[in-house]
């Protein structure tokens, strides 16, 4: 499926939803103690999608891969302030949300991996770098082979 907005992306949509989560997490009693903590937690969160968003915007693959692992290095911060929290006094009636955050984090840093592995493994050099000619070039290739597996289904079946 092609994506022509990163606000579609399903890796997004979880980050977001991620950054929303640790956003009501912090907003408890619990982390007024901890402000730094707190604001070092919420901006890690908020970067993850804002990366996401970026690097889709940016048009050449290069660039979405620079920044899918940027993000996925601030899914790896937000999961270690997340485990800080886990050992800090005053947050044992939190440990449940805690986990289901790190939970979260490590599935969008899994997204963005499996993402990045897909974009290195392209030819496409981005979005940025399609003409009217590379596109069609790539549709011709694409049914040029389509074309080829039916004509193997054919003479398989004969």
């Amino acid at each position: 499926m092609k994506y022509l907005r990163f606000e579609e992306l399903p890796v997004w949509i979880d980050a977001i939803e991620l950054a929303v989560r640790v956003f009501t997490l912090t907003s408890r009693p619990g982390f007024r103690r901890y402000s730094s903590v707190r604001d070092q937690l919420e901006r890690a969160s908020m970067s993850i999608s804002n990366n996401i968003a970026e690097g889709f915007e940016r048009g050449t693959t290069q660039e979405t891969l620079t920044f899918l692992y940027i993000s996925r290095g601030s899914a790896g911060e937000t999961r270690s302030v997340l485990c800080l929290c886990e050992r800090l006094p005053g947050f044992t009636d939190l440990r449940s949300e805690i986990s289901d955050l790190k939970s979260r984090a490590e599935s969008v840093s899994r997204q963005l991996r499996a993402w990045a592995v897909s974009l290195q493994n392209s030819d496409i050099p981005g979005q940025r770098y399609l003409t009217d000619k590379t596109k069609s070039k790539a549709t011709e290739a694409r049914e040029r082979e389509e074309f080829l597996k039916e004509l193997e289904q054919i003479r398989n079946r004969g």
